[in-house]
């Protein structure tokens, strides 16, 4: 450090210009880390517009031009890097991590089925009479007029009496069955896709701290990063040199404030001295952050509900219900059985049976899509993910949140070049115009 004080007294030094610069690194490495956060985020949702003919020339553009927000989509604009690439954020944190940490059977068990069946019962017996009036008018109006109104009640009584069993035995085949009906990773890669807002509020829940300090470092870094280009100006007094260097000390900040979070995982000590990345180091907060997340917006009662009827394996688990509820239709006309199947005909007897089972599927399983009770039930789920976050390797934790922007940080270099060069044409513009001129 000597030898170069001794160095620069020996030279013409404008002092005021020398610091002016590091200074100017600074607010411009400070506005570098603080705008490509808002990058990052913001907006949740593509702005911009649709330039015909883009969406078919996008294909044959250079790839590091397609993953540019929109175009692949025929638009010039914005999306945050984040949610625009949360369906891939949420298909590699299943893969990365959270396959680690539990399967559908865990989650599944977790919202404790018992409660749930015996919450169906409660919502559900007081449905039964309308249920069942209403199905029997609708598919087998004259069948349910020649029945007699002491027999009707009777079937509707003894459904209602038979409810928890039933119910029972649709949430243990569920169970039975989770693993092929319900696919934690599809649901996940769903919601993401469907509302990205959920894993921008998990970055900033969780890294809030951390990505302020991001913001702070990007002034730090860009005050010690000008001064040696301050020395270079100095000694060769050539004014595009300022601009050339912008370009290095702006991308180096958005380097330096990424490693800054993400590297290194594990921790390492130079030295007296032991670093890790930022999201490494506080790892146990962050995973109650993530399990709250998680268990709210994703995969919840709800939500599991609505996938197990609506998702791929849809048509399997109404099957399954219908099979499950068909049994309940024989109890309930009980006595009567044998009299009511002669009276209306094997066949047809079999078809009113199946109509009612497949009728009360979506019935049965409506409770499930309980706001109050899905957030009650949910406290388990964010127990479950949290603990199983924390116990991950800090690489595979850091990985998860990194791996899907990870191909696009170049964006953000970028941008922080292209800002380092304004900024130096800025100070050129500012103390140097008559050089230039």
């Amino acid at each position: 450090m000597s030898s170069v004080v001794d160095v620069l007294s020996g030279w013409d030094i404008d002092w005021f210009t020398f610091w002016s610069i590091p200074v100017f690194t600074a607010v411009i490495g400070w506005l570098i880390n603080w705008s490509g956060l808002w990058m990052l985020f913001s907006p949740v949702h593509f702005h911009g517009v649709t330039v015909p003919g883009l969406r078919t020339l996008a294909g044959s553009l250079p790839r590091k031009i397609q993953e540019i927000p929109g175009i692949l989509r025929g638009g010039l604009g914005w999306q945050g890097i984040v949610p625009a690439r949360a369906a891939k954020m949420g298909s590699i944190a299943v893969d990365r991590a959270l396959s680690q940490m539990a399967t559908a059977r865990d989650f599944y068990e977790q919202l404790e089925p018992d409660k749930i069946a015996a919450h169906i019962v409660d919502v559900f017996r007081p449905e039964i009479p309308f249920l069942v009036d209403e199905i029997m008018w609708r598919e087998h109006p004259r069948f349910w007029r020649d029945l007699p109104r002491p027999l009707r009640t009777t079937v509707i009584e003894r459904v209602q009496e038979r409810l928890p069993d039933v119910v029972g035995d649709v949430t243990v085949e569920i169970g039975k069955h989770i693993d092929q009906l319900f696919d934690p990773k599809l649901m996940v890669i769903e919601n993401f896709e469907k509302d990205p807002s959920i894993i921008v509020r998990i970055f900033k829940d969780f890294g809030a701290r951390e990505l302020r300090m991001m913001v702070a470092f990007g002034a730090i870094f860009g005050f010690l990063l000008g001064i040696p280009v301050a020395v270079v100006d100095q000694a060769f007094h050539i004014w595009w040199l300022l601009p050339i260097l912008g370009v290095l000390v702006g991308w180096t900040t958005n380097l330096l404030g990424m490693l800054l979070i993400f590297e290194p995982a594990e921790p390492r000590r130079i030295g007296p001295f032991k670093i890790q990345a930022l999201f490494a180091q506080r790892q146990w907060q962050a995973s109650e952050v993530y399990g709250k997340h998680i268990a709210k917006d994703v995969i919840t009662l709800d939500h599991i509900g609505y996938h197990l009827l609506n998702g791929p394996s849809g048509d399997r688990t109404r099957q399954m219900l219908a099979s499950a509820l068909e049994p309940a239709v024989n109890a309930a006309v009980g006595p009567a059985y044998g009299a009511v199947r002669v009276a209306v005909g094997t066949r047809r007897f079999d078809a009113i049976r199946a109509s009612v089972a497949e009728q009360a599927v979506d019935y049965t399983l409506t409770p499930m899509r309980d706001a109050a009770f899905s957030e009650q039930q949910s406290a388990n789920i964010r127990r479950l993910i949290a603990d199983r976050c924390r116990a991950l390797p800090p690489r595979t934790f850091v990985e998860m949140m990194r791996a899907a922007i990870k191909e696009d940080e170049w964006l953000l270099y970028a941008h922080g070049a292209i800002m380092g060069l304004a900024g130096g044409f800025l100070h050129v513009a500012v103390f140097d115009w008559w050089n230039v001129l």
